[in-house]
């Protein structure tokens, strides 16, 4: 071609547009890791493990199972005395009737965060999570921000099932309430915010122990044992105490009357995210300043 006609046919921007091309270095373009993402990974993983899947509806079932039994099984006169776990301290309602489940169903979805956590430690996987999210911290958060608001939906649901199931066993009873009536839609509200943060402490266990049945062991102390351990203190010091075990705090929650000797639903709720903040600060900083 001659030397004219070639200056025609180029023009002052081709060579610049050949060079800015795609070739083949635009494949091993790596993508920023955001908060959004590593969401995204923890989202994916959660579902796709069958314990999951099995542990939520263990859970569901029986807040639903026990719920509905002792509103059937409901005898006046019967009150709760001083022991272990959950309790309002007074005379039964609807409502506490409705979530005696939540006792059994609060183990399940503990289990279910530490096996969520601790689980990448019994098999390896979170070496690779740690290396593809470098900072490490989102993992934690992560994990929390989607087994919280799942569990809250589920649970709540559950709460709800429960109550309307039990309601015809208690008709003609004077504890018998409705949906609509004062505190109802709040203390079952309550159990499944309460639940939620359990399953959070759960994971804030087994990031902070790494251990699934330690977590676990743990888990089980915090929220069954050490308010049946504190019965043994004398009665003026377990009266100060025991509103302040993460079981009783959790418990003032969803309570539908406020006894004398426990917190309000807002203290409760204050005092049992206390404990769970407490240990999730504790896990995040065994994250970051120790190996995998």
């Amino acid at each position: 071609m001659p030397t004219s006609a070639l200056r025609r046919t180029q023009r002052p921007g081709d060579l610049a547009d050949l060079s800015a091309a795609p070739g083949p270095r635009a494949s091993t373009t790596r993508h920023k890791v955001t908060g959004i993402r590593v969401l995204r990974s923890e989202w994916a993983k959660f579902w796709s493990l069958r314990s999951s899947w099995i542990t939520l509806g263990v859970a569901v079932f029986l807040l639903v199972l026990f719920g509905t039994i002792a509103s059937y099984t409901y005898s006046p006169g019967a009150t709760a005395g001083r022991g272990p776990g959950p309790r309002g301290g007074g005379d039964s309602d609807a409502v506490s009737l409705a979530l005696t489940g939540v006792t059994f169903a609060s183990l399940a979805v503990g289990v279910l965060g530490v096996l969520l956590a601790a689980g990448e430690y019994s098999t390896g996987m979170i070496r690779s999570t740690l290396t593809a999210v470098p900072r490490r911290l989102p993992v934690l958060w992560s994990k929390a921000a989607v087994i919280g608001p799942i569990v809250l939906v589920l649970t709540v649901i559950g709460a709800l099932a429960a109550f309307q199931l039990g309601s015809p066993g208690l008709v003609g009873e004077k504890i018998a309430l409705s949906l609509g009536d004062d505190g109802v839609l709040r203390g079952l509200a309550g159990a499944g915010v309460y639940l939620a943060l359990v399953a959070v402490f759960g994971v804030a266990l087994g990031v902070l122990v790494r251990s699934s049945a330690g977590a676990i062991a743990i888990l089980v102390g915090t929220l069954l044992i050490l308010p049946g351990l504190a019965t043994l203190l004398p009665d003026s010091l377990y009266d100060s105490l025991h509103p302040y075990f993460p079981s009783n705090a959790g418990s003032a929650v969803y309570a539908l009357h406020q006894s004398s000797d426990s917190l309000s639903p807002g203290a409760g709720l204050a005092v049992f995210a206390g404990w769970v903040a407490l240990t999730l600060a504790g896990a995040a900083y065994r994250l970051r300043t120790s190996d995998a």
